[in-house]
């Protein structure tokens, strides 16, 4: 097979993107160290950190492992490093200078790793450029549309498997094995990228009846039982019963493009209510494609979906129960499984060309169940298309 490389021209164009911001923040240079935002402007996710001046070329530094980074990454200065103390050294040999201010992932980077690189580069003032890595990274390219699309692709087989294979008798948590594996032989990398230290990125969101409309630690409508006190949410013990309504909410990825699918299931037959519930859910997702336009705000979009609901005449289920309701339908992805913009209430940020985002109207009945849809879109030019490729129904098996 051959090994998945990002083109040098999106490298490229990524970088020329961050210059551009700090050209006009007036900000000297930027060290990148999060992973995710390494991999999108070096081309690699080895072990190093990466120096953009806002000026010239970057500087690519490696501790480990040098020859698979000078493999994946197209930047022609790429330098050994035994440790971060050697980075502003090397940059004042190659710039005759050190920046006046350095840019800084302020919204990942841990204190005591913030006050170690003060040290390194004393007396020059930090700016955090976080806001603007993820501006740049929330417009897709069509080359990154493309790689996501291959993760769809992934993912109808994985939901296919699922029609194919559920029965009753499993629970929640071996269903979910079944189907992840199923997934891994199809590429699913496994390791979801999240951004928010707090926040759990997993495949296995399978929530089945009573244990669909549990509140919990997710900022999430519900969250499931989970497998234990130290993980509560996501699928449980609980055993898939014929008759009862069963949400999968499937997260995945292929090199490194993330997908976040949901589909409503039952054995044998979803009860009436339940139906009404998943069909009220995929009204308002459809509605929302239907309407959204490019230069629309985010809010607005929330709010779209609000009315949607109310005219349903499910409001007092949607978006979670009384008390216990998010204040989002939709979320941005791509690098991450979750990433700005949000669909939520009162924000400003608007709609533009090649922007991705996950949308997943649901509404919980409490003490009963779930019900819900999740499809990945891309905003076009005149409107929206779908990633997804999983049908937008109810599957009965």
């Amino acid at each position: 097979m051959t090994a998945f490389r990002i083109p040098p021209d999106q490298i490229r164009r990524r970088l020329d993107n961050l210059q551009a911001r700090l050209q006009a923040d007036r900000i000297d240079g930027a060290l990148i160290i999060q992973r995710v935002d390494l991999l999108y402007f070096s081309g690699t996710a080895q072990n190093g950190c990466l120096y953009v001046p806002s000026h010239g070329d970057p500087l690519l530094f490696i501790k480990q492992s040098l020859a698979r980074a000078l493999n994946e990454s197209p930047l022609k200065n790429v330098l050994r490093i035994k440790s971060i103390t050697a980075v502003p050294g090397l940059i004042h040999d190659f710039f005759r200078r050190l920046p006046k201010n350095l840019g800084l992932e302020l919204d990942v980077m841990p204190v005591n790793q913030y006050r170690f690189i003060e040290t390194l580069f004393p007396n020059r003032p930090t700016t955090d450029v976080s806001g603007s890595i993820l501006a740049i990274r929330a417009v897709k390219s069509k080359w990154e549309i493309t790689q996501m699309e291959h993760t769809a692709g992934m993912s109808s087989l994985t939901f296919d498997y699922m029609r194919k294979t559920l029965r009753e008798g499993y629970t929640e948590m071996e269903f979910a094995g079944m189907f992840e594996t199923f997934a891994r032989r199809n590429g699913h990398g496994g390791k979801l990228r999240i951004r928010d230290y707090q926040m759990e990125g997993y495949p296995w969101h399978v929530l089945s009846g009573k244990s669909g409309s549990m509140p919990g630690v997710l900022d999430s409508p519900a969250s499931g039982m989970g497998t234990s006190l130290a993980f509560p949410c996501g699928a449980g013990s609980k055993k898939l019963r014929a008759g009862e309504p069963i949400m999968v909410d499937f997260t995945s990825v292929l090199n490194g493009f993330h997908m976040d699918e949901t589909r409503m299931f039952a054995i044998g037959a979803m009860p009436e209510k339940a139906m009404r519930a998943s069909m009220d859910a995929v009204d308002i997702h459809n509605f929302i494609l239907e309407n959204a336009q490019p230069g629309m705000t985010c809010g607005a979009l929330f709010d779209m979906a609000l009315k949607r609901a109310a005219s349903l005449g499910c409001t007092e289920s949607f978006l979670g129960v009384p008390g216990s309701k998010v204040r989002f339908v939709g979320h941005g992805i791509g690098h991450e499984l979750v990433e700005p913009p949000f669909i939520a209430r009162d924000k400003q940020d608007l709609l533009k060309p090649g922007m991705a985002f996950a949308l997943e109207p649901k509404l919980v009945v409490e003490n009963e169940f779930t019900a819900g849809v999740e499809s990945v879109f891309t905003v076009t030019d005149t409107g929206t298309r779908l990633i997804s490729r999983v049908p937008a129904e109810v599957f009965i098996c």
